[in-house]
């Protein structure tokens, strides 16, 4: 296949010019270099790993279910495109086995008494709530160094992740698990934030990304025929986000008071029991005993598992109102929300707040 697209645009222009920099010359100090050698080490070999996906879907010795998957990916990933007009490139047209059930493994930390996340800052990224490891290892590791000095710790791990266009990103194996709607929607959630990102704001991207990700996804639907989706399983998920949205801000009451330090322990303790409490209600009385979330109820609790939630979600609403404000109009929603991008940050926040309010039948 033309040395296999001279083998990937020589491998995607030396990583767009040495990556840039080695990231800055690994940005100083052993600890930075440790880290941020196994991010670039990290990237390095995904981005070796890829393969074209036609070649897959063509290979009859390669597993049959696995090009299959592929095939349905590639319908979405055209629909993708043509459909709701996001980038036309060679992003999740490519195939990459990496071995392992996810692709990276973030760490969040928290004071033991506070919700404010130990932030961590890039160079392309900007500023994000955890440090992420191509190593399950690695994370664990990074995890028990940071539960030393007293942090509460949480590890995620990461189906897959967008380079922002720097890359050609890959459908990677660790995304092939949830089924071929499951694969669409990281396909459309990862593209829109290589069309639109900005720096050093988590909750307008990943909300941003999300609504993406859910109207596309119905859309991609009605394309095929489908019926809509009956929403049990979106209207559970955003009961339970909101049950762990009402414990934080149960828990920075809390942390506000004077209290001494046992004191406080004991009922941060009690709040996670009554997130328990509230959620087996919420399960046995509206799910018909739905347990699809009760190994993350009942794992060990602290303030860092609860950091992710509200991210991916705050301003879902904004971004749907400002979608049907631009009249379903993509394009014309992409160019509005390219606009809030560019406020500062205090004007962007209060422009999703009013796209939020509820209207009144006079608005």
């Amino acid at each position: 296949m033309i040395r296999q697209r001279s083998r990937h645009r020589l491998l995607d222009r030396v990583l767009r010019i040495l990556f840039p920099a080695l990231l800055l010359l690994l940005l100083n100090g052993c600890t930075s270099v440790a880290y941020y050698g196994q991010l670039a080490s990290g990237q390095v070999r995904l981005l070796q790993a890829r393969e074209p996906i036609d070649r897959v879907i063509a290979d009859p010795t390669r597993d049959p279910k696995l090009r299959a998957h592929l095939a349905q990916a590639r319908k979405a990933r055209a629909f993708a495109s043509e459909q709701l007009h996001l980038p036309d490139n060679k992003s999740y047209r490519l195939y990459a086995d990496i071995g392992r059930p996810f692709v990276v493994w973030n760490v969040f930390a928290t004071p033991e008494f506070s919700l404010a996340p130990q932030t961590h800052c890039f160079p392309i990224a900007g500023c994000v709530a955890y440090r992420g490891y191509y190593s399950q290892g690695a994370a664990r590791g990074e995890a028990a160094v940071q539960q030393l000095q007293g942090m509460d710790v949480s590890i995620g791990g990461v189906e897959a992740y967008s380079t922002l266009g720097w890359f050609n990103d890959p459908i990677l194996s660790s995304m092939l698990h949830w089924g071929d709607e499951r694969l669409a929607t990281l396909i459309f959630h990862e593209l829109a934030h290589q069309r639109v990102y900005v720096k050093d704001d988590t909750a307008f991207n990943e909300s941003f990304a999300t609504f993406v990700e859910q109207e596309g996804t119905r859309q991609w639907r009605a394309h095929r025929g489908l019926a809509p989706d009956n929403g049990n399983r979106l209207r559970q998920r955003d009961q339970f986000i909101q049950l762990i949205l009402d414990t934080r801000q149960r828990l920075e009451t809390l942390y506000a008071q004077p209290l001494p330090a046992e004191q406080m322990r004991q009922r941060k303790a009690e709040e996670f029991e009554r997130l328990r409490a509230d959620y087996q209600r919420m399960r046995d009385t509206q799910w018909a005993g739905d347990k699809r979330y009760d190994a993350w109820v009942y794992a060990p609790m602290n303030n860092a598992r609860l950091l992710p939630f509200g991210l991916y979600d705050q301003w879902v609403p904004a971004f749907a109102a400002l979608f049907k404000r631009e009249g379903g109009d993509w394009v014309a929603f992409f160019t509005a929300v390219e606009k809030l991008g560019r406020l500062a940050a205090d004007e962007r926040k209060a422009a999703l707040e009013a796209l939020a309010a509820p209207r009144t039948a006079n608005d």
